[in-house]
């Protein structure tokens, strides 16, 4: 699997900013600890299945191809169109529908809607993802390999530590620290891998764009801290 190799000057800036933003939360959210939801519940909060924590069903993003084909209805078939950057659909007579974060199989059922609403008796329609947009996500911290790598339907917390060449001798198992953003909500996480790789919780499901990081074993000073500011194990938590 090809690897797009970050420089030493960016893995310091990015190493820098997370620690940043971890202090932030710390300062605007004093004793949450007995607040936040745990276990069962973390998972819960933020719809990771219990188990091997995998995605079952890939969710169409801005750029991705897509053909789409009415059937019986060839003018309005279309060999290929692209999500634009809010994520819709130029259709013809429909226009605009939205597809960003849809399956292939719930956008054909919006398209059969949309059209049978006013133009098609009974329209049947499949959509066939052609082409997806270069998803990548990042390993940070300590690991062998740090990095950005391509992001691959089903990844895990886990397959993404084996593609930075594992944890090193000093990371801190208990401090591996997972931040994401959805639909411009920054959120943050903190998870523990020896319980992971023991079977006590399930491994973590990733999106693209998840930024991992592994804590250190040591004192190191601000970074550290950023990561002790995540108060619960195992959940993500929205974070300004």
């Amino acid at each position: 699997m090809t690897v797009l190799r970050v420089r030493k000057t960016s893995h310091r800036l990015t190493v820098i900013t997370l620690a940043l933003a971890g202090l932030s939360l710390a300062a605007c959210q004093p004793g949450t600890d007995s607040i936040v939801p745990a276990g069962d519940a973390g998972y819960a909060a933020i719809d990771v299945p219990q188990g091997d924590g995998v995605p079952v069903r890939y969710l169409l993003l801005p750029g991705d191809v897509v053909s789409v084909q009415v059937y019986g209805e060839p003018e309005l078939s279309v060999a290929e169109v692209s999500l634009d950057n809010a994520g819709m659909l130029n259709l013809p007579l429909i226009g605009g529908v939205r597809a960003s974060g849809m399956t292939a199989d719930d956008l054909s059922s919006a398209i059969e809607a949309a059209y049978a609403a006013k133009f098609v008796r009974d329209p049947r329609v499949a959509v066939l993802v052609k082409k997806t947009q270069l998803r990548t996500i990042a390993v940070e911290g300590e690991v062998a390999l740090p990095g950005v790598y391509p992001y691959v339907e089903g990844q895990t917390l886990l397959t993404a530590l084996a593609l930075a060449r594992s944890t090193t001798e000093k990371a801190k198992l208990d401090e591996v620290m997972i931040f994401r953003t959805v639909d411009a909500q920054k959120m943050a996480g903190r998870f523990d891998i020896r319980a992971i790789r023991g079977g006590r919780m399930p491994d973590v499901a990733l999106l693209p764009g998840d930024i991992v990081v592994v804590g250190f074993s040591g004192p190191r000073g601000a970074f550290l801290d950023a990561l002790r500011a995540i108060p619960a194990i195992g959940i993500f938590r929205p974070w300004r």
